[in-house]
């Protein structure tokens, strides 16, 4: 039986490599979304803002990492999948039914796209863009949402208008556009459910989806699948947070996929986890009395999540909130401010963020040159300390300071340094663990009883004193303010 889902899963049109995971395969109509323009701009957005200043292999693209993404959604669905069927003992001669081996296919295939599309709204310089004032009060100008979805109907994946957009919400934007430009139901899909379990949406799925889900539902959940409060209508909603959470949860193929690049590419050790171990413990979940359907982890597994759980710590502290990565961060803001002020530039980017003919050609590229324009015409710029690698001078760092903590050791250190108080800066980052015990909870842990090896669920936390070693870490930076002139 096992056989016959491989074969039904891993039947592909191509194989590209990757130097992360390997050789990734391709459906067709995943090359058809890879192909298309929108997200072929993803190749020239690079997956850690300017951290290559800093980490010089730290080159790669959000292009590379949405395959990697895909891929690993892919081996936690089937890692789940193969180990459910194993457990069961099924033999090789009792077959699946075609409605089951259509359920998982469906699935899976949501998931991949779901995954592949997860990031394909983030534009140059992935999260600084947002963060600059300047594309901040861009992103929240009036009228914005509606500008970006004039003449397209977007009441199926959003019930209400938000008040500031995030890249979320182009990533959204832009699955709608890609999946009606390829068709995607000629692949036997359909674009609501894909976009339903990318964030920030909220989506009525499928007819083929809600039937898929509840012959799935069934063939997971066995003898509990009628039992409990759970509702017929209530069974969809379950699979697609089920689904959701592989594209983006506590334990997600995002994650997995960028603490490993990332580690990769910037020779940090310290971002490595065991993904083998980790993706080979985790199972399906259900909880009829809740009812709850979700990823569970074995008793065995849970090393390997505390090392993913660590890894991620440690690749925050020792590598993104980097004294030099987050003073050019703040440059780099401040430089993208800089490129604003040219009315031209303004409107160019103004038009990019309302309008899908154009969004492809909001990438690094375009900012770069920017950049050098302006560093040109001012050589005492934001925008040439960041083409020429002028780093700003660092003071001091501190953690866990009070917003009025900052202010006050702003003020101390300009005093002990003889220096005016406005050109002492600050650019910190907040690693949210406070939240960890919460949604790690969320991902329950499969225990079984020595005798009968009958099943339970527990909450992760009540099994495991790791998860709360972690809390809120904020890492603040001080730096002088280079001396510049535009």
């Amino acid at each position: 039986m096992r056989r016959a889902v491989n074969d039904l899963l891993g039947a592909y049109d191509k194989l590209i490599m990757d130097p992360v995971h390997g050789g990734i395969p391709l459906y067709r109509h995943e090359i058809r979304v890879i192909d298309h323009p929108l997200f072929q701009r993803l190749r020239n957005i690079c997956q850690n803002d300017i951290l290559s200043l800093v980490f010089p292999g730290a080159t790669h693209s959000r292009f590379l990492h949405s395959i990697g993404v895909m891929h690993v959604g892919t081996r936690m669905f089937r890692s789940m999948i193969d180990a459910y069927l194993r457990e069961k003992q099924l033999s090789e001669k009792t077959d699946l039914s075609l409605s089951q081996l259509d359920a998982i296919d469906y699935l899976a295939k949501t998931i991949r796209l779901g995954c592949l599309l997860h990031d394909s709204g983030h534009s140059s310089f992935s999260h600084q863009f947002t963060q600059a004032r300047r594309i901040h009060d861009l992103m929240s100008r009036p009228g914005r949402f509606e500008d970006l979805w004039e003449g397209v109907d977007y009441s199926a994946y959003h019930s209400s208008q938000p008040g500031e957009l995030e890249h979320e919400h182009y990533s959204v934007r832009v699955a709608h556009e890609v999946l009606t430009d390829i068709d995607v139901q000629a692949a036997g899909l359909d674009a609501r459910d894909v976009i339903g379990i990318m964030e920030t949406t909220d989506v009525q799925p499928s007819e083929a989806f809600c039937n898929h889900a509840r012959t799935f539902w069934a063939f997971i959940a066995g003898d509990d699948a009628h039992s409990g409060a759970l509702s017929h209508a209530d069974i969809p909603r379950l699979v697609m947070d089920l689904l959701s959470s592989i594209v983006s949860g506590e334990i997600d193929a995002d994650r997995a996929d960028y603490m490993l690049r990332d580690g990769f590419h910037s020779s940090v050790t310290i971002g490595g986890f065991n993904l083998d171990h980790l993706l080979s413990n985790l199972r399906f979940g259900w909880d009829v009395s809740e009812p709850w359907l979700g990823l569970a982890i074995t008793q065995k597994g849970l090393g390997a999540l505390e090392d993913f759980v660590y890894s991620r710590h440690q690749m925050y502290r020792k590598v993104y909130a980097h004294k030099t990565a987050l003073g050019f961060d703040w440059l780099l803001r401040e430089a993208i401010n800089e490129v604003l002020e040219d009315p031209e530039s303004f409107e160019w980017v103004d038009t990019c963020l309302s309008n899908m003919q154009y969004f492809a050609e909001l990438t690094d590229n375009f900012f770069w040159e920017a950049f050098r324009k302006v560093a040109r015409r001012h050589p005492n710029s934001f925008s040439r300390c960041i083409v020429d690698r002028i780093k700003l001078n660092h003071l001091d760092t501190r953690e866990d300071l009070t917003a009025q903590g900052i202010k006050k050791h702003c003020q101390w250190l300009a005093k002990e340094l003889n220096l005016e108080p406005a050109r002492v800066v600050t650019c910190s980052m907040r690693a949210r663990f406070s939240n960890i015990q919460e949604n790690f909870n969320g991902i329950k842990v499969l225990v079984r009883a020595p005798i009968n090896r009958k099943r339970s669920l527990r909450k992760i936390t009540e099994v495991s004193a790791f998860f709360s070693k972690f809390s809120d870490d904020t890492i603040t930076h001080f730096y002088l303010q280079p001396d510049v002139t535009t």
